[in-house]
């Protein structure tokens, strides 16, 4: 059965209100919902519904009909089943803290609140794996190994759930030595549409590498919801550095600082992270946090290894950076030390956002090929300066990515096309110079044009038919990525 979507909007970036399910239907579908997980787990109440309709994005929230908090993955099933029988959309969700409104029901449909599925599953510390629900959050995670020797490294910023990480490719600061999801994603437990089961590698298989047929694993992270729920992933861990060495360091030009990132990738030298942070940026961040850092294009380096071997590796990077003309150098090596001097890089978004009070915020993301980021970090800098609008650029550099801040008011429709519109320059310049409109944040709502550039008509007819095949009816996640 369809749903009607009555869209009367509260403002631009205001909650799309809708009768959603007309009476009858929803009452039968809400008790058929109750009947597997009970009433105090299924929510129908406005507040509630608009909550879950929005992620940290511009797009304006679009409510569900209804929210549901399943329990474990017999649940997800039993409840898939009961939308797909009925043709109703399936809306993962889990913190909401996405970027291109992934989590926004645009034509309604029951969200699948997963926080309640938090368990840790299986960990092997002799393999270097660990399995887990979509509750759990790479904080949490991180905090269950303390003890073990072990971490794992894929941090996007935000506290995010590792689950919902593998359904955007998440990716993160630490992605140019350890990879990004896609590399660290071994095994995926999916519900289909209607409520079939998939294991993509196997049941409680968690092998480093294989070459046995398609790799189902791969389908999946990325897919954003679009093919089926994640209710379980199993996760490659890794070592934890014996020693760590942080460092900032001011530029004299944007092109300077991302130059050496490139160099310092060409001098083979393992940088764990590093990051750029333009000299807007570094303003903003010395004003929230009571920082003194210098004014300029700045990069913010970790190194990870052995006593030795990171000692080696800053003195190599050091170099470099002189010769970059780098300056104000600021080195770091107790943890808290080092959690003072990443406060700025880490406190970047909300640095921006306290430049215009009551303002709301946009972050878009491109990668390009490594030899191909000078080019593009100066010439959108110099695109910023120009276009009057206000806006930061921040970086996960090493890999070729990075982030544009756009801070705006919410109530200037002028000022959010202008946003829209210098957000797809940004992507189609990448585009040109063999990059990606996304390395991180996904396609969701806002980027489905691009998508057809990027990949052409017959990639995307691909996409279609296995999206066809997987999901016949279009209920999971309609209206995202095709």
């Amino acid at each position: 059965m369809a749903l009607q979507r009555l869209c009367r909007g509260a403002g631009a970036l205001g909650c799309r209100r809708s009768s959603g399910l007309q009476g009858q239907m929803l009452g039968e579908l809400v008790e058929a919902l109750r009947a597997v997980v009970g009433s105090p787990n299924v929510s129908t109440a406005l507040a509630v519904r608009e909550q879950h309709g929005r992620d940290e994005s511009m797009h304006r929230c679009s409510p569900p009909d209804a929210v549901v908090w399943p329990q474990d993955v017999e649940q997800v099933s039993k409840l898939a089943g009961i939308c797909y029988s009925h043709g109703v959309p399936i809306i993962p969700f889990s913190t909401g803290t996405g970027l291109e409104g992934g989590v926004t029901a645009v034509r309604g449909g029951v969200c699948f609140n997963l926080t309640r599925m938090d368990r840790i599953t299986a960990l092997s510390t002799e393999d270097f794996t660990v399995a887990v629900e979509p509750g759990v959050t790479r904080k949490a995670l991180n905090s269950y190994l303390r003890d073990t020797g072990l971490w794992f490294p894929v941090d996007p910023g935000a506290d995010a759930s590792l689950c919902g990480m593998a359904a955007t490719s998440a990716s993160g600061t630490n992605a140019v030595r350890y990879g990004t999801m896609r590399h660290n994603v071994l095994n995926l437990q999916v519900v289909l549409a209607d409520g079939r089961v998939l294991h993509t590698a196997g049941r409680g298989r968690h092998f480093r590498k294989s070459a046995a047929g398609y790799n189902l694993t791969g389908l999946f992270v990325g897919s954003e919801g679009t093919l089926g729920l994640i209710t379980q992933a199993t996760l490659r861990l890794h070592g934890s550095p014996e020693a760590m060495v942080a460092a900032v360091c001011a530029f004299p030009s944007v092109h300077a600082a991302v130059g050496c990132t490139v160099q310092v990738l060409q001098a083979g030298i393992p940088v764990a992270r590093i990051e750029f942070l333009d000299d807007v940026m570094m303003a903003a961040c010395n004003r929230f946090s009571g920082l003194s850092y210098a004014v300029s294009p700045t990069l913010f380096l970790e190194f990870h290894g052995s006593p030795g071997s990171v000692e080696e590796q800053v003195r190599q990077a050091g170099e470099i950076m002189q010769l970059n003309g780098g300056s104000d150098f600021a080195w770091a090596r107790e943890p808290e030390a080092r959690n003072k001097l990443w406060a700025a890089r880490h406190n970047a978004w909300y640095a921006a956002l306290a430049l215009r009070p009551g303002s709301k915020g946009y972050s878009t993301d491109v990668c390009v090929p490594i030899s191909r980021l000078p080019h593009i970090v100066g010439e959108t800098h110099r695109d910023l300066q120009e276009s009057g609008l206000t806006g930061l650029i921040v970086g996960h550099v090493g890999d070729g990515n990075f982030h544009c801040i756009l801070v705006f008011d919410p109530a200037d429709l002028d000022e959010i096309q202008r946003v829209k519109e210098f957000a797809t320059r940004l992507a189609r310049q990448a585009l040109a110079l063999g990059g990606t409109c996304t390395g991180e944040h996904g396609i969701g709502l806002g980027k489905r044009h691009l998508l057809w550039e990027e990949i052409g008509e017959l990639g995307l007819t691909i996409m279609r038919q296995i999206k066809a095949m997987l999901d016949p009816k279009n209920l999971m996640n309609p209206g995202k990525v095709l």
